[in-house]
């Protein structure tokens, strides 16, 4: 027993190491790519120098300020959304042990979206500023509450004999959602040609604005909630076998469920406040984690944080260089990996009676 426990906690390691190794080796690559190409070498100097190993002084200027104003947090912001969009998906497909839900169905998405056309239609009328940097902070703080304020409504609704009903819940947030696109439709009546387009900027998703201000609002939130999510391996293994079974092994089911919907919540509300909407990441990566490795959760968790920011990365590389020197909507990317994906989970399920 022993040995076989060790052979797996082997196997995890090795899986992890290689995945941090991937998305360590595709950031050094991200930072050289875009509208100007950086050589590698400038890379690994500006890097150095910035961490105080090294004095080099050979670094080209421009390549300098592109690197430390634009890409370096652009890519971190990256890997952070990735990563809680990620564990966020595998924390609640494992509490709901389905493989088709993601984040947006506890409405965390579209409570997000109809707070942000509402202030960027009404937001002149209620004397809020309409451009600049102030702006862009009213729509993150605005995003990040309507969401919460949207999973928190759907967490009352679930709320049943001192227990949080799941099926109920599934269908608060789609009520949740339904309501959302109601009051984001009422909105846009009312919105100009530049309001329109600004949301739908927004909901397509935009990971061009990531700044330094940006990352240490949102970083300590992500990494903390992310690694909290983490942790839950245990914990979700035990909730597999049921609720009951699993009160009666000594997990509280009630207090761990609402953890899990909570910093699943809080990752999705600030994800979606700082990069727009960006679907699917939740709804794919766990899967793919779960078929190409195995099933148990103190794996997958920590596995799909990091194929997580792989994959966002990935789609990024993808929206900046395909209409170079353009840049597609990330929201756009992802959805055309996830949609197909996710018809695929929909048909595997469906052959196999699980729907």
């Amino acid at each position: 027993m022993n040995v076989a426990a060790s052979i797996r906690d082997c196997r995890r390691a090795i899986i992890l190491g290689g995945l941090s190794i991937a998305l360590l080796l595709v950031s050094l690559f991200a930072l050289t790519v875009g509208a100007v190409s950086i050589p590698v070498s400038d890379v690994a100097g500006t890097l150095l120098h910035k961490a105080g190993l090294v004095s080099f002084t050979g670094i080209d200027e421009v390549h300098e300020v592109v690197l430390r104003t634009i890409r370096i947090p652009r890519i971190l912001l990256t890997i952070l959304i990735g990563a809680a969009l990620g564990t966020s998906g595998a924390s609640l497909q494992g509490l709901f042990r389905n493989p088709l839900v993601e984040p947006g169905l506890i409405g965390v998405s579209g409570g997000s979206a109809a707070a942000v056309v509402i202030c960027i239609v009404f937001g002149g009328a209620m004397s809020l500023p309409v451009s600049g940097w102030l702006h862009d902070s009213i729509l993150s703080v605005v995003a990040f509450a309507g969401g919460v304020a949207a999973t928190f409504f759907v967490l009352r609704l679930s709320h049943q004999r001192g227990r949080t009903n799941i099926a109920v819940m599934v269908l608060a947030g789609v009520a949740m959602n339904a309501l959302a696109g109601a009051l984001i439709g009422l909105a846009i009546f009312h919105a100009d040609e530049n309001q329109l387009r600004t949301f739908t900027f927004w909901t397509l998703g935009d990971l061009g604005g990531a700044s330094w201000d940006k990352l240490y609002i949102a970083g300590p939130v992500l990494i903390f909630s992310s690694m909290m999510l983490a942790l839950q391996g245990n914990t979700l293994n035990a909730l597999t076998l049921g609720e009951a079974e699993a009160f009666h092994l000594g997990v509280d089911t009630e207090r761990s469920k609402r953890l899990i919907i909570l910093f699943s919540a809080l990752n999705a509300g600030v994800s979606v406040s700082m990069a727009g909407m960006i679907g699917f990441v939740g709804l794919v990566v766990p899967h793919v984690i779960r078929v190409s490795f195995y099933p148990d959760n103190r794996m997958v968790l920590p596995a799909s944080m990091l194929t997580g920011g792989l994959l966002l990365l990935v789609a990024d590389l993808m929206a900046r260089t395909l209409v170079a020197p353009s840049e597609l909507p990330i929201g756009i990317v992802t959805a055309l990996i996830g949609a197909p994906f996710f018809i695929f989970l929909l048909l595997k399920a469906k052959n196999k009676n699980e729907l």
